[in-house]
């Protein structure tokens, strides 16, 4: 219950916002204190507004995408103007769900991977140990071949 009583909150805040949002841009672009209209614009007539908002949403291109991987509709063609927050959330939880067990799937492969791997070096006895100590050994060989032309080249000829 406390979960739908913050759920519905969420909603009513979005709901504010993208009002409040929907308001500011469209008083931004006319002038505020001043009653005079801009040049080639009329005064609107006043038109009466249904009291009502029909429920729908219409979705954006990617709810579209998501309506259509979750196998609501075969094309994007075929999604209509207005959908309901249900559809949307619904196939958006199915997208989720299949996005997770694609996830689970490449954890595993990747595993099993590792592990052929591990048993791989670990037939040709090839651990970090002797990775190190080779490459050490090369170092120290890189730089005594450095000492020595160092040497040779301060020596007067």
């Amino acid at each position: 219950m406390f979960f739908q009583a913050v759920g519905r909150s969420r909603t009513a805040l979005g709901t504010f916002v993208g009002q409040w949002r929907r308001y500011a841009l469209n008083t931004a672009s006319r002038r505020q204190l001043c009653s005079k209209p801009h040049e080639g614009e009329s005064v609107p007539a006043h038109t009466q507004r249904p009291g009502f908002k029909l429920p729908g949403y219409r979705p954006s291109e990617m709810d579209k995408r998501i309506l259509v991987w979750s196998g609501r509709f075969k094309t994007k063609e075929q999604i209509p103007d207005q959908v309901s927050f249900e559809m949307i959330d619904a196939a958006r939880n199915k997208v989720r769900v299949k996005a997770c067990y694609v996830m689970i799937a490449l954890t595993l492969i990747a595993c099993l991977w590792m592990v052929i791997l591990g048993k791989d070096a670990a037939s040709r006895n090839d651990n970090l140990t002797t990775r190190n100590m080779e490459k050490k050994a090369q170092w120290r060989e890189e730089a005594q071949r450095a000492r020595a032309e160092a040497a040779l080249a301060e020596k007067p000829q």
